[in-house]
């Protein structure tokens, strides 16, 4: 009898863990449901944290993000202590804006933007990283689904993979971590909020609207006054690569500063100090070139140069024997000297 006993609780204890394996999802089944889920949804807004390591200091941004079918994107990025490195990348029917608030400038590009490379702040682009990895590896926590996978980012081959949290309940983002080749996590992208198909205005995306409103976020005359003035160089060089000089020269805004480096692997950095600012951000200017993930800000890569904004600055990196990972690290690496 007592045999017996044992022998039905030994069976009934198998079918409860049969039973409560097929319950559970499978990496395809997770995959299926988040392609699913990003095919299905009309809209999108999540606002993130996100934490950069460039060098010894850690960059804190907080980025909201707006998204409407098929390809309407708004990405606002603020920098948490640095105001005048904030800034909007838009994509409408017109194409690729991005807007720099505190210089008053704008660019316009035609590309594929988000496309094709890694933004982990975009809900899409991470279920393009994972649906793209055949290799990715899979793993459950009690609360989370959790992807490891290959990044696809233009010019940064120094961060191949990253973490991406789904909450299990909704499939919605948690978490994303990009890590270095050292298994450094270097990027690190926290989802306060999240919401599917709520209501957005096609104005929301409209050109001449976030043109307008980007206007408005000029710096004064005062404090254009009490700002020291400030050359930058980069920390990270090429190896045999060294600094040679500078010279500065006026332009319409304020003052250029040309820093050259000379070596098998030379450059040219050119810095714009502004002590005015234009007013006029109606004519975009047009480029045909590539966006870069700076970290810090976004780049514009095209014919051997690479351009940004930086605290209220204009940067401009040109060489003719830089690879593009090479322009890349110069750029991230680029920090203040102060020369009062």
């Amino acid at each position: 009898m007592k045999s017996r006993r044992l022998l039905f609780l030994s069976l009934f204890l198998m079918m409860a863990i049969i039973l409560s394996a097929c319950g559970e999802e499978t990496v395809e089944d997770v995959v299926n449901s988040l392609e699913k889920q990003d095919e299905e949804l009309s809209t999108f807004t999540s606002t993130v944290d996100m934490k950069m390591k460039t060098g010894e200091e850690t960059q804190q941004y907080n980025v909201e993000v707006w998204h409407k079918k098929e390809n309407f994107y708004k990405v606002v990025m603020n920098n948490k202590d640095d105001q005048e490195s904030n800034q909007v990348i838009l994509r409408n029917d017109e194409g690729v804006f991005v807007l720099t608030p505190s210089i008053n400038k704008s660019y316009k590009f035609q590309n594929e933007w988000p496309k094709h490379h890694s933004q982990p702040y975009l809900y899409s682009s991470l279920i393009d990283d994972i649906k793209n990895d055949e290799e990715r590896e899979f793993k459950k926590t009690e609360n989370y689904y959790v992807f490891t996978v290959k990044t696809n980012y233009k010019g940064k081959q120094k961060l191949p993979y990253q973490e991406i949290y789904f909450h299990k309940d909704s499939k919605k983002p948690a978490l994303v971590k990009v890590f270095n080749a050292e298994n450094e996590s270097i990027v690190e992208v926290t989802f306060n909020e999240f919401d599917f198909d709520v209501a957005i205005s096609d104005e929301e995306f409209d050109t001449d609207q976030n043109l307008a409103e980007g206007a408005v976020s000029v710096p004064t005359m005062a404090e254009l006054e009490e700002m020291d003035i400030e050359v930058y160089y980069p920390v990270s060089l090429p190896t045999g690569t060294e600094f040679s000089g500078e010279e500065v020269i006026g332009f319409d805004y304020g003052e250029r500063v040309i820093s050259t480096f000379e070596g098998e692997k030379s450059f040219t950095l050119i810095q714009e100090v502004y002590d005015s600012y234009p007013t006029d951000l109606s004519v975009p200017v047009y480029t045909d070139g590539d966006l870069v993930d700076l970290g810090k800000s976004v780049g514009y890569l095209s014919n051997g140069t690479l351009e940004w904004e930086q605290d209220g600055m204009r940067f401009v990196l040109a060489s003719d024997n830089l690879t593009i990972d090479e322009m890349v690290n110069v750029a991230e690496s680029v920090q203040k000297e102060l020369i009062k």
